[in-house]
């Protein structure tokens, strides 16, 4: 079974079983070429996976393979831009169907304060034939660390381009900046929540931070902070031809990922020692609250994006939130870095603050933990 693409409608998804497996990556070629339906290959010493993945229709594709990226050399498809695509070529880094590149770190928890320094870059070319198609990320998350079969958390689609009349699945729900850019949002749903932002100014490049896309996501409720991040990938969705289309260039990286690198451990403060200090100043009045919330790196190394958990011992229930993406489960709370403040040096701070009600009892939150590790407090 293949992973299926956003744009698939509720129809089609009876038609999933049908879908092939994935074929296991075979060894990288310079410059070589991948014609059946779902092969795909390694590059970059197996960093990087690329997929011909025509899962949406009957005619062949073909892909050149580079050492950065791909471009399709053939394609003759011909299917209704009011209905799914017919593949997603693409570049990958992390785990698809099973088929997982190397030394990517993924799956990763969202709440592992590395998710914050995830960042890629593609680097696209456009041909000029008619060709209707959209260019796009897909970055996949599931509620578990899952490396094979479909994800069914939440799909997060980033379109630099695209042509014809397609559109994303599911309808508009509004626009944010990110990263000085504007960007239509879509939502749908196929089983688990599609969210696409669709850039208003098309462009051939991007280099963006995963997690500014996601935190997003998380505030308008269509994604949490409990899920994984499983793969990131970049290519075409084309209905219409295709050939032409290429990515020439793709990264992805994360603090302590690569080929070769160790995963990092959170930084302890010595024997005996924490790796961080948590001050908690609350205004109160009846029904209401206030809480200010102080986090001092006491360890030996920089945080590189921070997650902070805690648990209230009341009924306090947040309702809005600054300098931070703030979850609440239960009486279990959430916070992860905004995108100016996830570096904390050692001796450095950081601080966020909530607003929330309550109703019986407002005692102060406990068990702070800091990308895992227990926190002091005071």
């Amino acid at each position: 079974m293949r992973r299926l693409s956003s744009t698939v409608a509720a129809a089609l998804l009876a038609l999933a079983g049908g879908f092939a497996v994935a074929a296991t990556a075979s060894a990288a070629h310079a410059d070589s070429q991948i014609c059946t339906q779902y092969g795909s290959t390694t590059i970059q010493g197996g960093r990087y996976i690329v997929q011909n993945n025509v899962w949406g229709d009957s005619t062949t594709q073909c892909i050149n393979v580079t050492g950065s990226g791909f471009a399709v050399t053939s394609a003759v498809h011909n299917l209704p831009q009011n209905g799914a695509p017919a593949a997603y070529p693409s570049v990958y880094a992390g785990c698809h169907y099973a088929n997982c590149s190397s030394g990517s770190g993924l799956p990763l928890a969202v709440s592992d304060g590395r998710f914050g320094s995830v960042s890629t870059s593609v680097s696209m070319s456009y041909p000029n034939n008619g060709s209707v198609y959209d260019a796009s990320y897909d970055i996949w998350f599931d509620p578990t660390p899952r490396t094979d079969g479909q994800n069914t958390g939440a799909e997060l689609m980033v379109w630099l381009n695209h042509t014809g009349s397609v559109q994303p699945a599911g309808r508009q729900v509004g626009s944010v900046n990110i990263g000085g850019t504007n960007w239509n949002v879509w939502y749908g749903n196929s089983g688990w929540n599609i969210v696409s932002y669709v850039r208003q100014s098309p462009t051939s490049s991007i280099s963006f931070n995963v997690a500014s896309f996601y935190r997003d996501m998380v505030n308008r409720g269509y994604a949490q902070n409990s899920w994984y991040l499983t793969s990131v990938q970049a290519g075409f969705e084309p209905w219409v031809n295709g050939t032409g289309l290429a990515v020439n260039n793709f990264s992805y990286s994360m603090s302590g990922s690569g080929p070769g690198s160790p995963t990092p451990t959170p930084t302890t403060g010595g024997p005996g020692g924490t790796a961080c200090r948590v001050s908690y100043v609350k205004s109160e009045w009846t029904g209401g609250f206030t809480g200010n919330v102080t986090v001092t790196n006491t360890g030996g190394g920089t945080v590189n994006g921070w997650s902070l958990a805690f648990t209230f011992p009341g009924d306090q229930r947040i309702t809005n939130a600054w300098s931070a993406t703030v979850s609440q489960n239960g009486n279990a709370v959430t916070a992860t870095n905004a995108g100016y403040n996830g570096t904390i040096a050692p001796g450095g701070t950081a601080t966020f603050g909530f607003q929330g009600t309550w109703n019986s009892n407002d005692g102060n939150p406990s068990g702070f933990r800091l990308n895992g590790t227990a926190c002091a407090s005071g």
